[in-house]
Order: C-alpha cells, then sequence, then structure tokens
C-alpha cells in the first residue's frame, strides 16, 4: 500500500479514537504506533521506537521545566497572590470606563506571568472581579466575557507550558519562545483593554466606573504586585540576560515563590500536598503528549506525507501571506470542534514544516500558533473558558458569555494580522537578547 495512503488512513483512524472519547494523547501514541507496524511489519521497530521515544523524552533536560512551571501556577493559584494582583490594579484601573472589566483583564495578563495557564486565570480572577462589577451593574456579556477572554493570556504570555511543549515538539530553543510571546502577550494585553474603553465609552452603562481612591491607598497597594513582579522578572530577566536557562529559571522560580509564601505567612501545607499532587496528575498527561507527538511525527517522516504536503501546497505558487491566511482560516474551524491540544497535536507536525519552507521563523510560528489556540478557548461550542466561566456565573446563559467574547475575539484577530504583516513584532526581543 502507498505510504502516503496508510498516513492518511492512520490519521483517520486517529480521529475515530478522539471521537468515541480516548484521550487525544493515547490516540496519538495507539495510531502512530499502528501506523508504525503496518509501514514496517514488525513488532520490533515499534518496541525500539517506543522505547527510545520514552527515554528521550523522560530523561531530556528540558522536560524538568514542565512540572517546575506547573507547580509555579499551582502554588500562585493556591497562595491567594492572585487575589493581591487584583487588589492592586483594581485601586490603579477601577476609576477608568469599564475599569472593573479592565482590571480583571490586566490581572489575568499578570496571572498568567507566573503561571503559564489560561483555565487556572479564568477560575481564579473570576469569583474575585464577578462580585465587583456586578455590584456596579457591569453587563452580564461585557463581564464574564472579558474574563473568559483575558484568561488565554495566560498561555502566551511567558512562562508559557505550551511554548514549552511546542519547543521540545519542534526543537525550538524555549528560551527564545519566552522572550518573543512578551510583546505579542503585551499587545493582546492592551487590544482587550482597549475593546472594553471603546465600548465603555460609547456605551457607558455597560461598565460604569469604580470606586474611588485616594493616592495613600494607591501607592500603598504597589506593594502587594511586588511579589509578582519579581518572580517574573527573576525568571524571566534570567533567561533574558543569560544567566540561567529555562528549566534553571524553572526551578529557581519555584524557590522565588515558596520564598515569598513563607516571608507572607501563608504557607499552609494541605494547600502545597493538592498542588503537588495536581502538578505530578498534569505532569504526567503532558509526558504522554509529548511522547505521542514524537511518535506521531516520526511516523509522518517514515511515510514522507509531510513532505508531500509541503511540495503540493509550495507548487501552487500562492503568496506565503494566502497560505498563512488559509491556515489561520483552517485553525478557525479547528477551534470550533477541538480544544488546545488537539489542535497543537493535530496540526503541528504538518504545518511547521510548511512554515519554515514559506521562510518564516520557528520561533515566530510558535507564538502565532499558541494565539490561534488561545482563540479556540472562547470560540464556541468547545471554548473550555467560556465554560469555566459559566461555572463561575451559573445565572448567566452560555449564549450571553460567548457574545461576551466575541469582540475580543476580534481584537485577537488583528493582533494576529499585526504579527504576520509584521514578523520582526515577535522575533525583535529575542534576536537581541541570544545574539
Amino acid at each position: 500500500m502507498d505510504p502516503a495512503t496508510i498516513a492518511v488512513m492512520t490519521l483517520v483512524f486517529m480521529l475515530m479514537l478522539i471521537m468515541i472519547g480516548v484521550p487525544i494523547a493515547f490516540a496519538m501514541l495507539v495510531s502512530g504506533a499502528v501506523g508504525f507496524y503496518v509501514m514496517t511489519d514488525g513488532m520490533a521497530h515499534i518496541t525500539t521506537q517506543l522505547s527510545l521515544t520514552v527515554w528521550h523524552s523522560s530523561t531530556n533536560f528540558v522536560m524538568v521545566a514542565l512540572p517546575l512551571y506547573l507547580l509555579m501556577g499551582q502554588l500562585i493559584t493556591r497562595s491567594k497572590i492572585a487575589s493581591d494582583v487584583y487588589d492592586c490594579v483594581y485601586k490603579w484601573l477601577g476609576r477608568m470606563p469599564g475599569g472593573l472589566a479592565i482590571t480583571s483583564v490586566v490581572s489575568c495578563a499578570a496571572f498568567g506571568a507566573v503561571s503559564g495557564g489560561s483555565i487556572p486565570a479564568v477560575a481564579t480572577i473570576g469569583p474575585m472581579s464577578m462580585p465587583s462589577m456586578r455590584k456596579y451593574k457591569y453587563s452580564d456579556s461585557l463581564a464574564s466575557g472579558s474574563i473568559a477572554s483575558a484568561g488565554t493570556l495566560g498561555i502566551l504570555i511567558p512562562p508559557s507550558i505550551f511554548l514549552v511543549v511546542y519547543g521540545i515538539w519542534t526543537e525550538t530553543s524555549i528560551g527564545k519562545l519566552f522572550i518573543a510571546g512578551i510583546i505579542p502577550g503585551l499587545l493582546m494585553m492592551l487590544a482587550f483593554v482597549l475593546v472594553i474603553f471603546l465600548m465603555c465609552v460609547v456605551k457607558p452603562e455597560l461598565g460604569p466606573v469604580g470606586p474611588r481612591f485616594n493616592w495613600g491607598e494607591r501607592l500603598r497597594s504597589l506593594n502587594k504586585l511586588l511579589s509578582v513582579f519579581s518572580i517574573f522578572v527573576l525568571v524571566i530577566g534570567g533567561i533574558y540576560g543569560g544567566l540561567f536557562d529555562p528549566s534553571e529559571a524553572a526551578a529557581i522560580g519555584v524557590v522565588g515563590i515558596f520564598i515569598v509564601i513563607l516571608l507572607m505567612k501563608r504557607f499552609d501545607w494541605s494547600a502545597t500536598k493538592k498542588a503537588l499532587l495536581e502538578t505530578m496528575h498534569t505532569s504526567a498527561m503532558l509526558l504522554v503528549i509529548v511522547v505521542g507527538g514524537h511518535i506521531l511525527g516520526k511516523f509522518m517522516v517514515l511515510t514522507d506525507l509531510t513532505v508531500g504536503i509541503i511540495e503540493e501546497i509550495t507548487g501552487l505558487g500562492l503568496n506565503r501571506f494566502v497560505i498563512i491566511l488559509l491556515i489561520s482560516l483552517m485553525y478557525l474551524i479547528l477551534g470550533c470542534v477541538l480544544d488546545v491540544w488537539g489542535m497543537l497535536i493535530l496540526t503541528v507536525p504538518f504545518i511547521h514544516p510548511l512554515v519554515l519552507e514559506l521562510g518564516f521563523d520557528s520561533v515566530w510560528f510558535g507564538v502565532y500558533v499558541v494565539i490561534m489556540t488561545e482563540l479556540a478557548l472562547i470560540t464556541p461550542p468547545i471554548g473550555v473558558n467560556v465554560y469555566v466561566m459559566a461555572k463561575v456565573v451559573p445565572d448567566v446563559p452560555l449564549g450571553k458569555i460567548f457574545r461576551g467574547v466575541f469582540p475580543f475575539f476580534c481584537a485577537a484577530l488583528v493582533v494576529i494580522l499585526m504579527i504576520t504583516l509584521f514578523p520582526s513584532i515577535v522575533t525583535w526581543l529575542p534576536t537581541i537578547a541570544f545574539q
């Protein structure tokens, strides 16, 4: 049988496994193993590939970063440091039109800067901000939509777990990916802030101004921001300055958070135990995802399907920006039926070589693909962030939350357009840092 046909049949088999409820990581792993069996006609080759891939993935020093960054996020979530951040931003920005919603966006960005997660950001910031916004009679759609959308900033602003996994899969420098995510992450945050501000200027009833605080209260609140700021500078500043690599930075970040928690007298053994257990659970899942991704990728190399796709697309003679537009449309469609990991798993092995062939940088594509998968978190009907937000405010219909995220969805598309037309927005900072 033709290798390309075997590859397509294997992918169809994987999709069928996913549709019947098999976890994506295991569906990918089983499909890759079955594909190897059909191509090589023997178990010995499969056993060898699995053994080598598991050994390489589990002993790769970069993999140490995954559980450590996850632990950072868990500790931040359970130590109530996020509430300190929210309180500080609340005092400074609450008086703006839509100020409480803007506070939620900035708080989610700050939370993402030390946690690397999206769902925890929504689950943490949502219960803090919704009571205040309801007190000041904010539109439920704007309030819930802004928080669900802002939660996506956590997977772009470094340290990002998704950028770590992408870097491992594609052998791209994780340090460069982290640094590259800073400017687009800030652009996305500013775009969301601008959306809220303009909406509330045009229709003030959507987001009335919040309470007034004097300058003394504002200045004193900056102390609460010091812990998050110091950890971010320690981790990202250390990578930028070449003091340590991303794995070492993760270890230093965890130690830094423990020190902050102890100094703030917030250490709680039961909370720490839960953080460690959750980190172990998620780390095991990510290891299977990484192994499955490598197995599937090696199988695709064996079939030459990726090479064939690249030759067919480049042979069309289309402008590279037209191809990126088509890829973006594909991601928007996939975002309606797949979650973030599903999109990354199914597309990166094929799209990454094509993008490099078009002349785009691997670091640029890492940031681009993370932003595109961000949209899957707020795209109906799967939008995980929206469902998390619905649990925070169960009396707000899902449809109203989805309508609330639409302006932010459009703002994210504008940011994607900007970094596509001007790739240096992404590549400039890492180029300077690692020259």
